[in-house]
């Protein structure tokens, strides 16, 4: 036994989801604006700071990575089997001061609250 559905109840006429609507072409989402095949037209134009290409690059780098470090994984199971493992908890803590000055280096602002970033360029 088989049905057509057609409208939301079953009982409306059996017309193809969407027919005589007009079709929505997707939006480029640096503009907002819908795409165009033959270029940008409408002079819009896309600004990107120096924050946006560092990020950009950073992930891209982090792509690149493998995700585990099978070597160093066995380099430390073993030394830890061995009993020979040991922590630098100076080399650690510098380490932590290092990212946190990194961190607090980064610019906080952004251009749609008002405070423009400065561009490295």
């Amino acid at each position: 036994m088989s049905s057509k559905i057609g409208g939301v109840d079953g009982n409306g006429p059996s017309t193809a989801i969407g027919a005589g609507r007009a079709v929505q072409r997707p939006q480029d989402a640096a503009t907002g604006g819908t795409q165009n095949s033959q270029g940008s037209g409408g002079g819009s134009s896309v600004q990107i700071t120096g924050t946006a290409r560092q990020l950009a690059s950073l992930e891209q780098a982090v792509r690149d990575l493998p995700a585990v470090n099978d070597a160093r994984v066995a380099q430390i199971s073993n030394a830890i089997e061995q009993g020979t493992y040991t922590v630098d908890a100076k080399h650690i803590a510098n380490q932590l001061i290092q990212m946190d000055k990194a961190l607090k280096d980064l610019p906080t602002g952004s251009p749609s609250d008002g405070d423009p970033e400065p561009d490295a360029d």
